[in-house]
């Protein structure tokens, strides 16, 4: 079992930045884990993974270059650096992780994960 706490989020003007935490209890040591985010009335969206065995990342096209996940294996950790914010990027963001061994693929941004946390609130606004 694999819980997970997000924090980080808050309200930023547009062009700034932000980091994301996600906390995990559990073993995370081989699990893909992702970052997503729902917008009100829009499906969700991956933004990020990370295979954390191998640290293998992959990003959405949306924030390839803007946004940088990363892992911190001592402290548990999952973090989401986020800057040159707009107001599109408002959003609640999640964190997730699937069962272990299974590989993030070229899937990962469409397909359910196994673990979640419930969220973060992301305001970007002037």
């Amino acid at each position: 079992q694999v819980h997970l706490v997000e924090s980080g989020g808050g309200s930023v003007q547009p062009g700034g930045s932000l980091t994301l935490s996600c906390v995990a209890s559990g073993n995370i040591a081989n699990n893909c884990m992702a970052w997503f985010r729902q917008a009100p009335g829009k499906e969700r969206e991956g933004l990020a993974c990370i295979y954390t065995g191998s640290g293998w990342k992959s990003y959405a096209d949306s924030v390839r270059g803007r946004f940088t996940i990363s892992q911190d294996s001592a402290k548990n950790t999952l973090y989401l650096q986020m800057h040159a914010l707009n107001p599109e990027d408002t959003a609640t963001y999640y964190c997730a992780a699937d069962d272990p061994g299974r590989a993030c693929g070229n899937t990962w941004a469409h397909r359910s994960f196994h673990f979640s946390g419930p969220g973060t609130q992301v305001t970007v606004s002037s």
